[in-house]
């Protein structure tokens, strides 16, 4: 098994990248992944660990650093039949291939009629939260979110990470997917080696009466420690993990909204065009009879990620801002 548990239930959210990875390279031959250190090294996040072992150098290639030669490699590839797995080191790094992924993957099929796929994952750290600065700690879902043509899916569990890499590998559609650098260490169950998660199936991890949190990744622990703390006070916080931005599950926040008449959304996105701005104005659309309360957004602020931890602190989505949020809204 690539990776490495911690014991025979139990995995962690890195080891669970290449678990999902490796599970799918045994399902289908013509999978294959490319990217910086992803070899013998086992990448520098270690989420490749043991693949380059039970796969070889036919299938686990090693690359320059070049995020274009990466991308543009396995766009080429998954055109002509593979199903090409590259990573890009650090999100913020999409930056460096952006034309292909904004540009050219995402319109193949549309401009060839359907005639050719991109069935394509690229791989990303995300995230802040770990003091790496303004340049390694962006949450850029938001920059894909932009991209008609593009799948993004963002795990919180190493159970996600497994159905979810499962479903990108297996989609005809090139799919974004944001790894949270501070979610790596985290642990879980080990799903059976059958385990898929539908892209585009929100879960509602915790029920709740009062208010609903939307959150992704590593805000879905977040919102789920503030409605610790809420319950504490007599507030049931119902907490739904979107999974992924495209396609957004708006069926299961509107069903959820539904029931508490109450939305705050969490996510680690600048405030300025961030996922949860997309997510409410389709709530406000659809379902404005459901709310009793203005809508709000706990999100990162409009400022570049500092490195200090005191600092990154202040700007991204804490369980405190969560509460606050969430007492403004009920007491309205």
């Amino acid at each position: 098994m690539a990776g490495v548990k911690t014991d025979q239930d139990v995995i962690t959210y890195r080891a669970a990248v290449a678990e999902g990875i490796a599970r799918e390279m045994r399902r289908d031959p013509s999978v294959v992944c490319l990217g910086e250190d992803i070899g013998g090294a086992g990448g520098v996040f270690k989420t490749t660990a043991g693949l380059f072992e039970e796969f070889g150098p036919g299938r686990i290639w090693d690359t320059p650093i070049s995020e274009q030669a990466i991308v543009g490699a396995a766009m080429g590839a998954a055109m002509t039949g593979v199903r090409p797995v590259a990573e890009i080191m650090f999100s913020d790094f999409l930056a460096c291939c952006w034309d292909y992924l904004a540009n050219e993957i995402p319109k193949v099929r549309y401009m060839t009629g359907g005639q050719v796929t991109v069935p394509l994952v690229i791989r990303t750290a995300n995230g802040g939260g770990l003091g790496f600065g303004a340049q390694h700690s962006q949450a850029v879902e938001n920059w894909a979110l932009t991209i008609p043509g593009l799948k993004i899916a963002a795990p919180a569990t190493p159970a996600d990470v497994i159905g979810l890499m499962a479903s990108a590998i297996r989609s005809d559609d090139p799919v974004v997917f944001f790894e949270h650098k501070g979610l790596f260490a985290s642990k879980g169950p080990l799903p059976p080696d059958d385990h898929v998660v539908e892209l585009g199936k929100a879960a509602v991890v915790r029920e709740g009466t009062d208010v609903t949190l939307v959150a992704l990744a590593s805000t879905v622990h977040t919102a789920l420690a503030a409605a610790d703390t809420l319950a504490d006070d007599g507030v049931s916080a119902e907490v739904v993990d979107l999974r992924c931005l495209i396609p957004m599950d708006l069926t299961t926040v509107l069903a959820s909204v539904g029931k508490t008449s109450r939305l705050v959304t969490v996510e680690e996105n600048p405030h300025q065009a961030g996922w949860g701005a997309t997510l409410v104005s389709v709530v406000v659309d659809e379902g404005f009879e459901l709310l009793d309360a203005p809508v709000r957004r706990v999100a990162s602020a409009n400022v570049p990620l500092p490195f200090a931890d005191a600092l990154e602190d202040e700007v991204i989505p804490t369980a405190d801002k969560v509460v606050a949020a969430v007492r403004s809204v009920v007491n309205y």
